[in-house]
């Protein structure tokens, strides 16, 4: 039996600089992602399409929630594995293509680093990030490849 979950946002443009949409130049492209209990986002376009590079794009967004997603799966199926996370880094990356008539991700690469407590876990700890790509929710909704490059390391015992 499928389980449905509802999720809500609320985007509230904020660039309105006064003559509103009169030209494609006359408006910021700034906006916050707010829902509740959770601190507001301060969201607007990438630099390259006319937006605040202090503030996080959607492209930006969509990445991190990959990422997001990959870690929180892994993290699960570690736990469920008997495989000790001591921390975990990612530094992932996305590609996207425009042209005249829009855009499109092409790919994404994540790049997690993970510290376990065992060298005993490694070989189990490698091979988790397939099951935990495999069931994360959003890359199993994207229609572009999200590639992995895992690197584990043990933790140096403390003399």
């Amino acid at each position: 039996m499928a389980l449905s979950h509802h999720y809500a946002v609320r985007v509230d443009w904020t660039g309105n600089l006064g003559t509103g949409t009169d030209t494609y130049r006359s408006y910021s492209r700034d906006h916050d992602v707010s829902s509740d209990g959770v601190p507001t986002l301060l969201g607007s376009a990438d630099p390259t399409f006319r937006g605040d590079r202090s503030r996080w794009n959607p492209e930006q967004f969509l990445l991190a929630a990959l990422a997001q997603c990959h870690m929180l799966s892994y993290l699960s199926h570690c736990a469920r594995s008997g495989v000790v996370v001591l921390s975990y880094t990612d530094a992932a990356e996305a590609t996207m293509e425009t042209s005249a008539g829009g855009g499109h991700f092409t790919g994404a690469m994540l790049r997690p680093r993970v510290e376990i407590a065992d060298e005993s876990m490694r070989e189990q700890a490698e091979a988790l990030h397939g099951p935990a790509s495999r069931d994360c929710f959003i890359a199993s909704s994207v229609n572009f490849p999200v590639h992995h490059e895992p690197v584990v390391t043990v933790r140096a015992a403390v003399s």
